[in-house]
């Protein structure tokens, strides 16, 4: 009796797992020979598989179309932030320009203002509403006006022959004269247009116009120079123009006679100091040639005095 039941267990249990594998085949199929373990990865496309075409965006020119191909074809346009007219005006818009230069005359009783920039709108019938779209507006406003003087900078340069029959150090102090008249209307103000430069994101402009300006002066007196001079210069040059700028704020003279006594003394110093300098190298260059010469002599005897004595 005992076998049968055994026997009968035995029976049951195969019939079960026969139900089981019928019932779910597709569970265990993945570990018959004929079926893979993993499922196929995706083909990784081929360099020599033709790249999805980059669209272009209608109107765009060559230059844009180039910069979208290698952008990867997200049709995405890089238009200029300016309209280049030849001028000063080319670094801003059309309508920006004509705003910013309409306010200047408004800086005097507003200073370096929105409300500037907003009288500037009505002189010249716009709308006021497009101030909001002058980035950095006040910072804008200021470097709107470098522009124009270093641009009115150079056109005068470029017309007056007043320089040619002047030294270096006279014609260097010239035309940083002439540069700084040019905010002399604004100088109640100026202080304001300082402060504005010195802001954190107002800096890498406000280096790099001061950079142009100092680079131009150097030209416009006669100085082509590119040895390791230049920067020597002009970092020297920079130093003048910045503290006679600051001098010029808190000078009440007439006609900013001390500001111009100033300029002329700081610009001697310097080619007082240049000439020292380079008197102190030829110094210490005679000097290190004549001690050269001397301990040569000296081991010359010396050598020669032992094989004598050999």
């Amino acid at each position: 009796m005992l076998n049968s039941v055994m026997t009968r267990r035995l029976l049951t249990g195969l019939a079960s797992r026969h139900c089981v594998a019928t019932a779910r085949p597709a569970t265990f199929r993945c570990f018959s020979s004929g079926a893979p373990l993993f499922p196929t990865p995706p083909p990784v496309p081929s360099e020599e598989q033709p790249r999805q075409e980059k669209e272009t965006p209608e109107g765009a020119s060559p230059a844009e179309a180039a910069r979208t191909a290698e952008e990867g074809g997200t049709g995405r346009r890089y238009c200029s932030r300016t309209k280049q007219t030849g001028s000063a005006d080319g670094k801003y818009e059309e309508e920006h320009a004509r705003v910013l230069r309409a306010a200047l005359p408004h800086v005097v009783r507003l200073g370096w203002t929105e409300s500037a920039l907003i009288s500037g709108a009505r002189d010249v019938g716009v709308s006021p509403a497009i101030v909001g779209s002058i980035p950095r507006k006040e910072a804008t406003l200021v470097e709107f006006f470098m522009d124009a003087c270093l641009q009115n900078l150079i056109e005068k340069v470029e017309s007056g022959g007043e320089l040619k029959d002047l030294i270096l150090s006279d014609r260097l102090t010239k035309i940083i004269r002439m540069r700084l008249e040019m905010q002399a209307p604004y100088i109640s103000k100026w202080s304001q247009a300082l402060s504005i430069q010195a802001q954190p994101p107002n800096l890498p402009t406000s280096f790099k116009q001061r950079a142009e300006l100092i680079d131009e002066i150097w030209h416009a007196a006669g100085d082509s120079g590119s040895d390791f001079d230049w920067y020597v210069k002009r970092t020297v040059l920079g130093g003048i123009y910045s503290t006679t700028e600051v001098y010029m704020i808190t000078d009440h003279s007439p006609e900013f006679r001390d500001t111009w006594m100033f300029l002329d003394h700081r610009v001697k110093d310097a080619f007082e100091l240049q000439k020292t300098v380079q008197e102190a190298a030829y110094l210490a260059e005679a000097v290190g040639a004549g001690m050269g010469n001397t301990m040569q002599g000296f081991m010359k005897r010396l050598f020669h005095g032992g094989k004598d004595s050999i």
